[in-house]
């Protein structure tokens, strides 16, 4: 699969996530900064890339309007181990089917 990873998300999860064979882009490394959200998420799906974020609130609401390649909203936990192996388990368990064009939480 193809990941792309929100400005808030450690890039602690874009390389545990690399080393599990996934393609991880950084949303830093191909838009510019200060890209509002729907433009996020347009270029997500146009690239058919799992958007991963920790904003919970506005691509939630934007989800529902808008096409989508899959969204993951990690959720802050008390160690980046802990966020990592949470997102780890997730990619086990649902599997790109239960991933892909889905919104799924770690």
């Amino acid at each position: 699969m193809t990941f792309l990873l929100d400005q808030d998300v450690p890039d602690a999860i874009g390389r545990v996530v690399a080393q599990g064979g996934h393609s991880v882009t950084r949303l830093r490394e191909v838009l510019p900064l200060d890209a509002d959200d729907s433009t996020v998420l347009s270029f997500a799906h146009t690239h058919q890339s799992v958007l991963v974020t920790c904003n919970r609130d506005d691509f939630l609401t934007l989800v529902a309007d808008q096409p989508h390649a899959g969204l993951i909203v990690v959720i802050r936990r008390q160690s980046r181990v802990a966020e990592c192996s949470r997102f780890l388990r997730l990619l086990r368990d649902a599997g790109e089917s239960g991933i892909r064009n889905n919104v799924n939480f770690a």
